[in-house]
């Protein structure tokens, strides 16, 4: 098997393993009275990104090979979930937030150092075979949103969200309070126990034990921090931070707003209301999509309209969903997922390309961090904690009614519109940036 091949296998089971789980488990949680604390749950992934990747890099760069580490960070995330699954199956119903939000948090605690992890070893071992990473990444790392997609559909059409009884666990001891939607996880830790194996088949990562060592301080890019002396870097990484409060809302809570649907009579049988991750599932193919755009759109735009779209593209994946059914409303629900691949490609690779180009060549990766930390550490996490607090107080106290319910989902995605139109507007007046003529070459694989 040709190396491209192996490292695209790689790629296809490392994103499969989160996209199992991720844009469905609200559902899940909701279902078994846990509602209120999905923002916790999808917080968890910002507070570990900023400093899980950091301590497991330095590993991989002393100690043990990054392909080796890779496939224990994610035996480590398949048995912990597998024992969140397990326990969801057991419990049921009567599943304590404690229990299950610990063997969940340790879970994710490895597994997103892996998709860092996955990238240092795919880069590496082309180098090594004398690939171009510029050239022949890209389409290897397309193909793990496909398997993102694919883990996503498995999941939806096997009915492993909730309220698909597929066995009848009910006759045996112990399974009384049988409450499915755990499936899920057992699907990411069966992904994630083959890619522990197949980690170690890969090429050697060769260590640095000789070189020159990163301390912790380094690796978190605290250096970095210093590019906050200078106006527009300061200005552009506390916007990362407020767009990064958007990115994990819809993933976090789509599901469960979708699925909700099913109790209002008029929608109970709509095939959205009852595919809810098939229909998001469109979310990603759009991303993939508009991945190709992107050399298009900075050339002739410019790096500060194309983020401006992005964050124009989070209004509307925001409103949509709150004006939108999945009956006759259908078409806004599916234009939102188109959306939401501007929304989330555009600011995330013009924002690593504005970085790129404004600071020294001695600091980049360190920048490339914080702007990392920004989005995907600080801004998610702050996202998904007052997501939960709007959620919870507009939505989760209507359980008993419906329609109530649903007129609670319909003011929070507005209030998110809001934010992110707020956002829009004052990044459209307070970040200066020329544009400047963009070479193909110089824009991001």
């Amino acid at each position: 098997m040709g190396i491209k091949i192996r490292l695209t296998v790689m790629n296809f089971l490392q994103f499969a393993v989160w996209g199992a789980y991720l844009t469905s488990m609200g559902t899940y949680l909701g279902s078994i009275g846990m509602g209120s604390k999905i923002g916790l749950f999808y917080a968890m992934q910002g507070i570990v990104s900023i400093f899980m990747p950091a301590i497991l890099g330095i590993v991989a760069d002393r100690w043990i090979p990054a392909q080796k580490l890779l496939g224990i960070c994610h035996g480590l995330a398949a048995l912990f979930l597998g024992l969140a699954g397990y326990y969801g199956m057991t419990a049921g119903a009567a599943a304590e937030f404690g229990t299950l939000f610990t063997l969940y948090s340790i879970s994710v605690a490895f597994y997103m150092p892996t998709i860092a992890l996955s990238n240092s070893t795919a880069y590496s071992v082309l180098v090594n075979y004398g690939y171009d990473t510029i050239k022949d990444f890209p389409p290897i790392r397309t193909i793990g949103t496909v398997g993102f997609i694919v883990a996503m559909l498995v999941v939806n059409f096997m009915g492993f969200q909730e309220g698909n009884l597929m066995i009848n666990f009910s006759n045996i001891e112990g399974f009384e309070s049988f409450q499915n939607g755990y499936e899920q996880f057992f699907v990411s830790a069966i992904l994630g126990f083959i890619l522990f194996f197949y980690a170690f088949t890969l090429p050697e990562v060769p260590v640095n034990q000789k070189g020159e060592k990163k301390t912790l301080y380094d690796a978190l890019g605290l250096k970095a921090f210093s590019l906050f002396k200078e106006k527009k870097m300061a200005v552009f990484f506390i916007f990362s931070m407020l767009l990064g409060v958007s990115l994990q809302i819809t993933n976090g809570y789509a599901n469960p707003f979708v699925t909700d649907f099913k109790n209002i009579p008029e929608y109970a049988s709509s095939w959205g209301a009852n595919n809810a991750n098939a229909l998001i599932s469109l979310s990603q193919i759009s991303e993939t999509l508009c991945i190709l755009l992107i050399p298009f759109v900075l050339r002739r735009y410019g790096i500060k309209k194309v983020m401006l779209m992005s964050m124009v593209a989070w209004v509307l994946r925001f409103g949509l969903f709150g004006v939108g059914n999945p009956g006759d409303g259908v078409w806004m629900f599916i234009l939102s997922m188109i959306v939401y691949g501007v929304a989330f490609d555009f600011f995330n690779v013009s924002g690593s390309l504005f970085v790129d180009l404004e600071t020294d060549k001695k600091m980049r990766s360190s920048a490339q961090g914080v702007f990392m930390m920004m989005t995907n550490g600080l801004g998610a996490t702050i996202g998904m904690l007052a997501a939960g607090a709007v959620v919870n107080y507009y939505v989760f106290p209507f359980e008993d009614d419906p329609v109530a319910r649903m007129e609670g989902w319909n003011t929070s995605w507005f209030i998110f519109a809001a934010y992110s139109l707020i956002v829009t507007i004052l990044f459209a007046i307070l970040f200066k940036y020329k544009h400047k003529p963009i070479k193909e070459e110089e824009i991001p694989a």
